[in-house]
């Protein structure tokens, strides 16, 4: 762990506060410098939670004194309750808050949190597009026929191009709007799905943080946009003839198994593939098998399962036309950078009174 006061700057509201970093990456001193000298008194402490093991250390292990005085967390896992009481200000790593209801923090009205939604848009938006190539174009098979040395003919199976299909986007946050992007300059037609209705031009902006050149950040690529929070308006999105369904929706009680045997056979209409990118949580495992297993969709690409880490002996493990990666979409060699500059922004505005950046919604947890 590495803490650095502020000793020159000007004195401003961050002069008594000490910030917290519990993060997987080893303390960038340029940047903890700039911050400090920014902002007199201002005092941060940098804790890698990397094991060598590839483990996080787990905030309950580290030292009590770490703890002292902290007024501004920046972690992905809650802490354990009481660990922070004077804490005012929670800065995410991750895109949503969904670990963080019923915690004492999180209750107490007063403590703003901010999500580092559109950091991980880019990144996840390439694993969600690449498994959909890999899939129309048999990667994973040809790969197999690599082993055994076997060169198949060229009209044994079957190949689609993406120019002309649809992709519908079940949540059309900053990860969602990133694959509309890149499915766009594929020549498919997007199809948008958002929670509340996005009528006017205004409303379809996106208000999150947004890397330059990536997303939609004016809500100009959906051909048709739909809304609304019950099964019925769910269902009747994925009754649109898609042909990719991108699941980017924040895990709620109401999102739970959002797609699961009912919306699975409307999509047995197009045997739509399914990429789920958000939360394991959002589609129903075993209803998924079936669907497999009896060809109900073509394929499915999952990044995130419930539970995580997947059981070696969990069925989903052997269901066919199916990827599973350990929850990794979001890795990046960009990640810290990122993670630093939406902090940054937000220490900046608690400073100066400027509203934060992805402010989260208590009722909705993202």
């Amino acid at each position: 762990m590495s803490k650095v006061d502020g000793s020159g700057g000007e004195v401003g509201p961050l002069a008594n506060d000490v910030l917290i970093m519990l993060v997987p990456f080893a303390e960038n001193t340029e940047w903890m410098e700039r911050l400090t000298k920014r902002f007199k008194g201002f005092q941060i402490r940098w804790v890698n939670q990397l094991k060598a093991n590839g483990a996080i250390v787990a905030a309950s292990d580290l030292a009590a004194e770490i703890w002292d005085g902290v007024t501004l967390l920046h972690t992905y896992i809650p802490p354990p309750d009481g660990l922070v009481p004077k804490v005012r200000f929670v800065q995410l790593t991750s895109a949503g808050a969904d670990r963080w209801p019923g915690h004492s923090i999180y209750e107490d009205e007063k403590v703003v949190f901010c999500t580092t939604n559109g950091i991980h848009a880019p990144q996840i938006a390439e694993w969600a597009i690449g498994a959909w190539l890999s899939h129309q174009h048999h990667f994973q098979h040809f790969a197999a026929n690599m082993k055994t040395g076997h060169w198949e003919g060229p009209f044994v199976s079957h190949f689609q191009d993406s120019t002309r299909l649809r992709i519908g986007i079940l949540g059309y946050g900053a990860i969602g709007r990133q694959c509309a992007r890149l499915a766009s300059a594929l020549g498919m037609e997007v199809y948008a799905y958002t929670r509340s209705e996005r009528p006017t031009p205004e409303s379809r902006k996106d208000d999150s943080y947004c890397l330059p050149g990536t997303g939609d950040p004016d809500g100009l690529l959906p051909a048709k946009w739909f809304h609304g929070t019950s099964k019925q308006d769910v269902n009747g999105f994925l009754a649109q003839g898609l042909d990719l369904l991108v699941v980017s929706l924040p895990l709620t009680p109401e999102t739970r198994h959002v797609v699961s045997r009912d919306q699975l056979r409307i999509l047995a209409a197009k045997k739509t593939f399914i990429a789920n990118i958000a939360r394991g949580g959002h589609v129903d495992q075993d209803a998924l098998i079936e669907a497999l297993e009896t060809g109900l969709i073509r394929g499915a690409a999952l990044d995130v399962t419930d539970p995580e880490p997947l059981p070696a002996d969990h069925p989903l493990w052997r269901a066919p036309n199916l990827l599973i990666t350990p929850h990794v979409s979001w890795r990046t060699d960009k990640l810290q950078e990122r993670l630093l500059d939406v902090l940054e922004q937000n220490l900046e505005r608690l400073a100066t009174g400027q509203p934060l950046i992805n402010v989260v919604d208590r009722k909705l947890h993202y």
